[in-house]
């Protein structure tokens, strides 16, 4: 596989004008969230009183990249649907744009995405594939995605630099009680990108990277994490553009707790702001 490559994106990323009339945004909102012990598919769990999916369109609209946003929601779903038709019509009725349409995912994000592609309006040149469960990303974030690939990267991804010390390990044998694994060597952190999302393509070589993907056994496909991985089986340069904190994704309690936490402290220093210009 081809590695993930730097580049040193401010210089176009404030000059490019995002590609709107050329991009798509896919949400991938099919998961379970079983880890989060509501009981309800991911998307649908509450953040501050608003589904986790609320928050992801609400970033990408201000983001201001797409022309068509594609929401991949669970079979038989009906409460994100609606959530998605009713951002819609809101849409229709303020500026007209972009166009939300709603496909059922499947059980891997493969197949949701998959779903997505099958729905792209014609004339699609890039996608921007990202996961409703990290609903606290920046506007700024897709716009650098976006940015890159009008400047001609087929493939890009956010991402931010690994602080923890990695190691990787081995199972020990079975006749060894002092513990479960080994430690086999540590990576130089310096090189290490912790992978967000949305992840930006060229929309005909996403399309190549999953038919190519479909007919891989299943060991291989499930070992795939995210759609780059796809692009550079296809021998693509993925590059890498500045992520940020506030992209973590959410999967426990714990994560769930954090969101509220910096949703709570976002609004209430809009409203200290607003009464400031007030007075």
């Amino acid at each position: 596989m081809t590695p993930a490559a730097d580049v040193a994106p401010p210089e176009y990323a404030e000059r490019a004008e995002p590609a709107k009339p050329a991009v798509a945004v896919v949400i991938v909102a099919a998961g379970a969230g079983t880890r989060l012990g509501h009981g309800i598919p991911k998307a649908l769990v509450p953040l501050a009183g608003e589904p986790l999916l609320g928050h992801a369109l609400r970033g990408v609209l201000a983001s201001d990249v797409a022309r068509q946003i594609i929401v991949a929601v669970p079979q038989g779903d009906i409460a994100l649907s609606g959530l998605c038709r009713a951002v819609g019509e809101n849409l229709k009725a303020s500026r007209g744009e972009p166009a939300i349409t709603v496909v059922h995912g499947g059980a891997a994000r493969a197949d949701s995405v998959r779903a997505a592609l099958a729905a792209l309006l014609p004339g699609t040149e890039r996608v921007l594939v990202h996961d409703a469960a990290r609903p606290l990303t920046p506007s700024a974030v897709f716009r650098r995605v976006a940015a890159a690939l009008a400047a001609g990267a087929a493939a890009v991804i956010p991402a931010v630099p690994v602080v923890d010390t990695i190691k990787s390990v081995a199972k020990t044998t079975d006749d060894d009680a002092r513990a479960g694994e080994v430690v086999t060597g540590t990576l130089a952190r310096e090189a290490l990108r912790a992978v967000q999302t949305p992840q930006g393509f060229d929309a005909e070589a996403l399309r190549r990277a999953h038919e190519l993907a479909d007919g891989w056994p299943s060991e291989r496909a499930e070992a795939v994490t995210d759609d780059a991985m796809l692009v550079e089986s296809l021998g693509l340069p993925v590059y890498v553009v500045p992520g940020d904190p506030r992209s973590f994704k959410i999967t426990t309690p714990l994560d769930l707790q954090l969101a509220e936490t910096l949703v709570r402290d976002e609004r209430e220093n809009t409203q200290a702001a607003r009464q400031e210009e007030i007075r």
